[in-house]
């Protein structure tokens, strides 16, 4: 008797809570044709990474209002390299962006890139050659200066991701 009154308790709850989850998504309001994405103001984290880092960080001026910032972080405390991220979603929602380290070129770009391999090719962007790289999930522009490694990649196509790259300011460290 013990174990069909263990079952029966179990489907009730289980009813109970289906009609709970059932609520709650009759209630609350959600409206699918809406973008999920919800775009950051990034000023605040530019300004601190760049008094922060040790390198001049890049953020971009002057692209178009249908690129959405989605992500921002700093990590200046990391033993591979104090790291600047800047994410974005361009137009067509394809992902762009801006990754900085003072870390080894290699490690660093093959994480960001998740992946992707240098082909041997460049790119002119305005007065630099950026180096290409090619991946499973990201493409990537890569450029390697003294003491700071741009990566700027995502899904975009590179026409894309040299947009972004054209569209890069550095500030020194400190403000300078």
């Amino acid at each position: 008797m013990r174990g069909t009154q263990t079952v029966r308790d179990m489907v009730l709850s289980m009813a109970v809570i289906g009609v709970v989850v059932a609520g709650i998504y009759l209630f609350i309001p959600h409206d699918p044709s809406k973008d999920p994405v919800k775009p950051v103001d990034y000023r605040v984290e530019l300004d601190t990474a760049r008094r922060a880092a040790p390198y001049p960080v890049a953020a971009p001026e002057g692209l178009p209002k249908t690129w959405r910032a989605t992500s921002v972080t700093y990590d200046g405390g990391n033993p591979d390299g104090a790291a600047w991220h800047l994410g974005f979603l361009d137009q067509d929602d394809q992902y762009v962006a801006v990754e900085q380290s003072n870390g080894r070129p290699s490690k660093f770009v093959t994480k960001v890139s998740q992946g992707a391999e240098k082909t041997g090719r460049t790119q002119q962007v305005g007065a630099e050659r950026w180096d290409r790289y090619e991946g499973p999930k990201y493409d990537a522009l890569v450029l390697e200066e003294r003491g700071v490694t741009t990566v700027v990649t995502g899904t975009a196509p590179y026409a894309q991701l040299a947009k972004m790259a054209a569209a890069l300011r550095l500030e020194s460290p400190g403000g300078r």
